[in-house]
């Protein structure tokens, strides 16, 4: 170091500046002095740059991580996860999972050590396990976070992690925190590095556990599955793409988890998240996946029934950054609540209730309301019966319930009254519907009255009061549906929601529902009944585009001449229970013999119905009367819809990975009159995906062909389905089984 004489001084240099600055460290104390020489040394010493060198050789800090997440390593494979399609780590809790870790130098486990930290959510807290310490202990004890290390290779090491089974769901941030003699160390947060923990169906402790093998193939790996709709007389099916695994899926569903602004230490309990399901895939008060709408005009979304799949609903609400999809039904809102639960890994089915009632004021019955004409007042008849409606089924224990409450769980998303303020519904334990223990969360009130309520006539006196006239009893919640277990058979499930109609068992079901509802005194002494009426049909019911015959029997049991005046009225419905038009009126006399049986042939004129139809081609049958002599009273309704045709696909040439094929789509306009505006919607998992075709106008009763090209691109048994919008006719689809082989 050298200086110059200025003057009597001499200068110093500044060695905090690096430069010469006299005046400044002539200020300086001597404290400061000292501290600026020692930054100096290390700056510039050549002995303490290289002590600096070897103490950061010596600290141990993460040059890489490997979580051995591609679908074929060992992670994906164990867990039951290698069929998502992402590129993170996609693990199940209360299962370990392993991972390697990379060092700037081999790892001393005599003078080092390591945890991890992981973060959920925006403001992870140690409090509510949203920020957890995964300690690394010499041997796992499973059921808490804790990791091992297994292996050692130079300057890697291998993890074993255990989570617990209660862990909250969601994308974990991954930091690995080393200790050594040197000082401590942070890894960086990488996003690659992120982890995604999912419910855990194959784990014993995990509330959503399934024991059977087969049904976890079914109701959580499955990903295409089987929708019910129709009435009970003629139960229609279409396929649906579920797509749980499909290319964005999973980030899709995390992200409207994320906007349901769901507590973080929620997120481990499958009944919360259940409910929380059921509000989010609706959009009325939170800006939900789905928009319903049951007007019939669709101009400015998609029409329900043009959907084939969740997939395309659930990209386009996530690419949008939220805006609810247009539009939903019922079938469409559980079809997607069949994807996010099974993609969250809660086992998931769609259930199809048909004549499913819709109980407006939680009196477990549905009322009719008749002046003293016996003509109906539509002001008081807001209950209704609907054709079929749809909603999911979830497994999980109940521990918030009385023993036995848990297994299947009613979870529904279409929006039709609000629970707690909010449009949801359920999880509600199927076994409390089944015995009428409607005071168990959640409402299990709504649910009762959907499959075992009775339809009670009130008749206006003169007073303006209203008298019971009748009680139907068998109305309500006929052929509950789902796709069986490992095949596409439909599985009749009502005994599980009800004791057989007519039992003492279930007889004493709706009785203890009715005591705790807004009517408790609702039964009566029985009214005459030695005449019985009953609507019928044959075959599989009428179909699109003919008159709609159906059969009237009326049974006299008395020995006595009876004199019925009976009044049937026909009507266009949406298969809600909500009345659109009336078609047809008629008086009918009868006169029965004692002990007469009497069998009536009515018909509805196509030219009746033709220009009045709404979604699903739903009509309805209502007749009223009166025995003259004894003044029984006589309600019932009938339900039926007129059969469209299917889409007929037909695949040509063998299915190969990757070759261009063709399938021949045939469809016959059904109608008398031309379909405008045709359009087709084509797709299939692992072969197209979804297409819109603009066909245009189809002649009457014109035949259509068209021919599709795809390449497949995942082998095995797939399934490529199609569908048929316009204004005049609704829910025509197709199906087609087709076997791709790898190239």
């Amino acid at each position: 170091m050298s200086s110059e004489v200025v003057g009597n001084r001499t200068p110093v240099v500044d060695i905090t500046l690096g430069r010469e600055e006299p005046e400044k460290v002539l200020e300086m104390g001597a404290e400061k002095k000292n501290a600026a020489s020692q930054k100096w040394l290390h700056k510039f010493c050549l002995c303490c740059r290289r002590k600096d060198r070897d103490d950061t050789e010596h600290v141990l800090s993460v040059r890489a991580v490997d979580l051995l997440k591609s679908k074929h390593g060992v992670n994906r494979q164990e867990h039951h996860t290698d069929r998502y399609r992402s590129d993170q780590l996609i693990i199940r809790r209360g299962q370990p999972f392993q991972m390697w870790i990379e060092f700037s130098r081999p790892f001393d486990p005599k003078t080092d050590k390591l945890h991890l930290e992981l973060k959920l959510g925006p403001n992870p807290l140690l409090s509510n396990g949203t920020l957890v310490i995964v300690p690394s202990i010499d041997d796992l004890h499973n059921n808490c976070w804790e990791t091992k290390i297994t292996e050692k290779k130079e300057k890697k090491i291998k993890l074993s992690i255990n989570s617990p089974p209660t862990a909250a769901i969601g994308r974990y941030q991954l930091t690995v925190v080393t200790q050594s003699p040197s000082g401590k160390t942070n890894s960086p947060h990488n996003p690659d590095n992120d982890i995604i923990i999912l419910f855990n169906p194959w784990c014993e402790d995990d509330a959503v556990y399934m024991d059977s093998e087969e049904e976890r193939n079914e109701y959580v790996l499955n990903d295409v599955g089987r929708i019910y709709y129709g009435t009970d007389l003629q139960i229609g099916v279409r396929t649906w793409n579920f797509g749980q695994f499909a290319d964005g899926i999973l980030a899709a569903c995390l992200f409207a988890l994320e906007r349901s602004q769901t507590p973080a230490s929620d997120l481990g309990d499958p009944v919360i998240i259940a409910r929380v399901v059921s509000a989010m895939v609706n959009g009325p008060d939170d800006n939900g996946v789905l928009e319903g709408n049951w007007s019939g005009d669709y101009s400015d979304g998609t029409s329900p029934t043009s959907w084939s799949g969740s997939v395309e609903i659930l990209k386009q609400f996530h690419k949008s950054g939220g805006t609810p999809v247009k539009y939903g039904q019922c079938w469409v809102f559980s079809g997607v609540t069949t994807t996010v639960l099974r993609c969250l890994g809660i086992p998931s089915r769609s259930i199809t209730n048909f004549s499913s009632a819709h109980d407006t004021d939680v009196s477990m019955t549905i009322d009719v309301y008749l002046d003293e004409n016996l003509q109906p007042i539509n002001e008081l008849n807001n209950d209704s019966i609907w054709n079929f409606h749809v909603w999911n089924e979830a497994w999980m224990s109940r521990p918030d319930l009385p023993a036995g409450m848990g297994g299947w769980q009613v979870v529904d998303a279409t929006p039709q009254e609000t629970s707690q303020g909010t449009y949801r519904c359920g999880p509600t334990s199927v076994e409390a519907v089944r015995n009428g223990q409607v005071y168990l969360k959640y409402d299990t009130p709504f649910v009762f009255a959907e499959v075992n309520s009775d339809k009670i006539y009130w008749q206006r006196n003169a007073e303006g009061t209203f008298s019971q006239i009748q009680c139907e009893k068998k109305l309500v919640g006929h052929c509950i549906s789902t796709k069986a277990v490992g095949s596409d058979r439909r599985e009749d499930i009502t005994n599980i929601y009800k004791y057989p109609e007519g039992s003492e068992e279930e007889r004493n079901a709706v009785e203890t529902a009715s005591r705790y509802g807004s009517k408790p005194d609702t039964y009566p002494s029985a009214v005459a009944n030695d005449i019985t009426i009953e609507i019928t049909m044959e075959g599989e019911g009428p179909k699109m585009g003919e008159d709609a015959d159906l059969s009237i029997t009326l049974k006299n049991t008395s020995s006595e001449i009876r004199s019925v005046s009976l009044y049937s009225e026909a009507a266009v419905m949406y298969y809600t229970g909500v009345h659109k038009a009336t078609v047809q009126k008629d008086d009918i006399q009868i006169e029965l013999k004692a002990n007469e049986v009497k069998t009536l042939e009515w018909t509805l004129p196509y030219q009746q119905y033709r220009d009045q139809l709404v979604d699903h081609a739903a009509l309805m049958l209502t007749l009223s009367g009166r025995v003259s002599q004894t003044r029984q009273i006589l309600v019932t309704q009938h339900n039926f819809r007129l059969r469209t045709p299917d889409i007929i696909i037909a695949p040509v040439g063998s299915a190969v990975v990757g070759k261009e094929m063709e399938a021949k789509l045939t469809f016959n306009n059904p109608l008398q009159h031309v379909l405008k505006n045709v359009k087709l919607r084509i797709e299939g998992l692992g072969l197209q995906s979804a297409q819109e075709i603009v066909y245009g106008d189809v002649a009457s009763l014109a035949p259509v062909t068209i021919t599709v090209k795809f390449v497949p691109t995942l082998a095995g048994p797939r399934k490529l389905l199609a569908s048929l919008d316009c204004q005049q006719l609704t829910q025509v689809h197709g199906v087609a089984d087709i076997v791709v082989k790898e190239n």
